[in-house]
């Protein structure tokens, strides 16, 4: 029996679970940027926000542990697993925030400044968001990088036709 990291229907675990991590965590990060911003948007919103933070952990765990079982086949692209080890940290660390915040930010009614310290606390929620951003981006583009940059390196574009003449 194979390792259930290992593939679905004959496709690399990895290669899937990593779509979901590239859309949620980005997504969830805009979300808490916008919630520690923008009082009215987390009253409304920040619920929502919460629970996609939270959605995103589990696939980028998934997506490390998935990606060491891809390496045993196809080797280890280098730069790309230690940037990969670290990103559900980056998520863990989104999704903590956030829940602290949002749960003390709830708490101030709508006809009240947000005190000092959760000024603070939405500085560092911004901060961790944009952090989990560009880990994301940096994860992905060495990911991208190690599967696609010998094959492009090695083909030559087809023209495309012109439809006009």
């Amino acid at each position: 029996m194979t390792d259930p990291l290992d593939t679905i229907a004959g496709l690399p675990v990895h290669v899937l679970v990593v779509h979901a991590v590239v859309v949620l965590l980005p997504l969830a990060s805009i979300g808490a940027v916008l919630v520690a911003l923008l009082p009215r948007f987390s009253r409304r919103f920040a619920v929502l926000v919460v629970i996609t933070a939270w959605v995103a952990v589990p696939p980028a765990f998934l997506a490390k542990g998935s990606g060491e079982q891809f390496a045993e086949r196809v080797g280890l692209p280098q730069p790309h697993a230690e940037l990969g080890d670290v990103l559900p940290f980056f998520a863990v660390a989104l999704a903590v925030v956030l829940l602290v915040f949002w749960l003390f930010d709830r708490g101030i009614p709508g006809n009240r400044r947000r005190p000092w310290w959760l000024k603070a606390l939405a500085a560092v929620l911004i901060v961790v968001a944009g952090l989990t951003t560009w880990w994301t981006i940096r994860v992905g583009h060495s990911g991208a990088e190690a599967t696609w940059s010998a094959i492009v390196q090695n083909t030559v574009p087809n023209p495309v036709p012109n439809p006009a003449g």
